[in-house]
């Protein structure tokens, strides 16, 4: 049997939550923080810890059959690989960011300026299409301090919190494109069973983080009005209780509206209410 190759970054913000994803999917690997490759003992998968740069093209050309890198370093890189899931975590956004006391008001203004960047091809397609000629000037490292230092006039980069951006004098202008990490394969790896198998382990774990599992008892009187708020994931599970007239319902809630459909289940006449967090959901 083949064994698997997956490329995930070495340092850096992505790292630790790819990490935590794999050990989620229940891979046992060690020796991660010192070593550039390492196997894993109970799947046919080798992990290799590389520069974020690097991983797209190590993919494409079939070094590693998959990896884990953020949708902004894929774009970057212009390379020919296939989008297998979105994994939710790393999200930011590349964006255009001004000086505070800048006399650039629209994305016009932005013809003719001069704007720092570590996403040179990202910033140009996007100029592109607005139909905006700018001297996209590329730096590797912090870019932040160009305006400051009279290199440019605006800056392209990165943005999750903005507190960098704050630090520096600096203010967001215009989203250039969102990202997020994402899991991509080399040309055909979706159709390897192995690879499959992964994906459907690292499916269960991400569903299982989307949702909660709820228990709560309510009387047969009620029953109708809680099943309507529960779609559960195919349906509720209703178990009867010893005391006659009430019955205990077992289901799931989205996480995104957890809080909400918890108010509206107890107006509907839910009681003890209890939530747990779900590891896995294997459809």
């Amino acid at each position: 049997m083949k064994t698997l190759k997956i490329a995930i970054q070495k340092s850096g913000r992505l790292n630790e939550k790819s990490v935590e994803l794999l050990k989620n999917c229940g891979l046992n690997f060690e020796n991660y923080k010192s070593s550039l490759i390492s196997p894993v003992s109970n799947f046919p998968l080798e992990i290799l810890f590389l520069r974020d740069d690097d991983i797209p093209e190590y993919v494409q050309d079939g070094i590693a059959d998959l990896g884990i890198v953020g949708e902004n370093v894929i774009e970057e890189t212009e390379v020919t690989v296939s989008y297998l899931q979105r994994l939710g975590f790393g999200k930011c956004s590349l964006k255009i960011a001004i000086t505070n006391n800048s006399d650039i008001k629209e994305l016009t203004d932005l013809e003719g300026r001069s704007i720092a960047t570590t996403y040179p091809v990202i910033l140009g397609k996007f100029l592109q299409k607005q139909n905006i000629h700018a001297d996209i000037r590329t730096i590797s490292g912090s870019v932040e301090i160009s305006p400051g230092l009279g290199l440019s006039d605006a800056i392209c980069d990165l943005v999750s919190t903005g507190g960098t951006l704050k630090s520096n004098g600096l203010k967001p202008f215009a989203d250039v494109m969102a990202s997020e990490a994402i899991l991509i394969g080399s040309k055909g790896s979706e159709h390897n069973e192995m690879v499959q198998e992964l994906m459907q382990r690292i499916q269960s774990v991400l569903r299982a983080k989307e949702t909660k599992y709820v228990v709560l008892n309510v009387e047969k009187a009620n029953l109708s009005n809680v099943l309507a708020l529960l779609p559960g994931v195919k349906s509720p599970s209703v178990l009867p209780l010893a005391e006659e007239g009430w019955v205990a319902v077992h289901t799931v809630i989205p996480e995104r509206d957890f809080w909400d459909r918890i108010s509206q289940l107890k107006q509907a006449g839910a009681q003890g209410i209890v939530v747990m967090p779900i590891e896995k959901i294997i459809l």
